[in-house]
């Protein structure tokens, strides 16, 4: 197959082009255009788009080695970062970020079912990314095996870390985080560090953690006084997850902040729950009517969210 995910190619019978969302096989893929309908077509029929260059890519200028103070050399910061495709947000793009100071000389190979495939070679030049793998996020549990590996290089006179092997079998939850802006490449994303610092434990803060009073354990941070329970705004994985995992997300998420709301003494809270089934609304209302610690509830203002959110007062 010699397209992949995030191909920009364009039909050959036909006044259309678009992205590459899908592979089926070696003969047909699935291309969805400015529509966001994916259309499955004959690899054969369409032709890829030269000169086409995806936002975000950083051109990789590995040939070029400044001479780096040793007092600003930086040792640290190989990550993977993942972004959502700008035109095709059911596809991501893995990114190889090299923040330090190293060349890299880095490869990527898959496995699954003990079916091997070397998927990316190249040199990454210090603080510049590479983009070295697509997939489709709704088939991350079908994802294979990744193995990255990582050798430094620099001409300056500096100790060489060993070189570096990560063995990676991505799951929903390495996706649960919320997106950070990911560094060089500028784009909300989640970030996974390859060069992990070593973990140091230190033994008095850790005997301190140990023994600390419970009144410190459980302080809570002062909510605001409207909380989004949509679990769009509170889960980045919501579509891995079951409506079972989804109510239990919600309801936690409602006593946490109703608690941090009485521990605050505020004089109310809203929870937005939005209209739908009504399921969850129907489990506040009825955890609320057994708490002793509320005045009343009520349908928050219904010129701004209808019959979607209830005011709670506190005594």
């Amino acid at each position: 197959m010699k397209y992949k995910l995030g191909d920009f190619v364009r039909f050959v019978d036909e006044k259309m082009e678009g992205f590459v969302t899908r592979i089926f096989d070696e003969e047909m893929i699935g291309v969805t255009g400015e529509d966001e309908f994916e259309i499955p077509v004959l690899a054969s029929k369409v032709t890829t788009v030269h000169g086409y260059q995806a936002p975000g890519t950083v051109k990789n200028e590995a040939n070029e080695q400044p001479v780096i103070p040793l007092t600003e050399f930086k040792s640290k910061g190989v990550y993977i970062g993942v972004v959502s495709d700008p035109k095709a947000n059911s596809v991501v793009h893995f990114h190889l970020i090299n923040d330090t100071s190293y060349q890299l000389m880095m490869s990527l190979a898959t496995e699954k079912q003990q079916t091997f495939k070397g998927e990316y070679a190249g040199i990454i030049a210090p603080k510049s990314t590479m983009k070295i793998y697509s997939a489709q996020l709704a088939e991350l549990q079908l994802w294979p095996k990744f193995t990255f590996n990582v050798l430094f290089y620099t001409t300056q006179n500096i100790e060489q870390p060993l070189p570096l092997t990560v063995v990676e079998k991505f799951k929903a939850k390495d996706f649960s985080g919320t997106k950070k802006q990911l560094p060089l490449l500028n784009q909300p994303g989640w970030l996974i560090q390859l060069d992990e610092p070593e973990l140091v434990i230190d033994a008095q803060q850790l005997k301190e953690s140990f023994f600390s009073g419970a009144e410190e354990k459980t302080k809570a941070e002062r909510p605001v006084q409207e909380i989004d329970l949509h679990i769009e705004k509170l889960r980045d994985d919501h579509q891995f997850l079951n409506g079972a995992e989804i109510l239990k997300i919600q309801l936690d998420t409602f006593n946490k902040t109703l608690d941090a709301a009485i521990v605050h003494k505020l004089p109310d809270v809203t929870f937005i729950h939005g209209a739908g089934n009504g399921v969850l609304k129907h489990e506040l209302h009825k955890q609320l009517s057994k708490n002793n610690k509320i005045q009343t509830f009520m349908d928050a203002r219904k010129e701004k969210f209808g019959y979607g959110a209830t005011k709670v007062i506190l005594k």
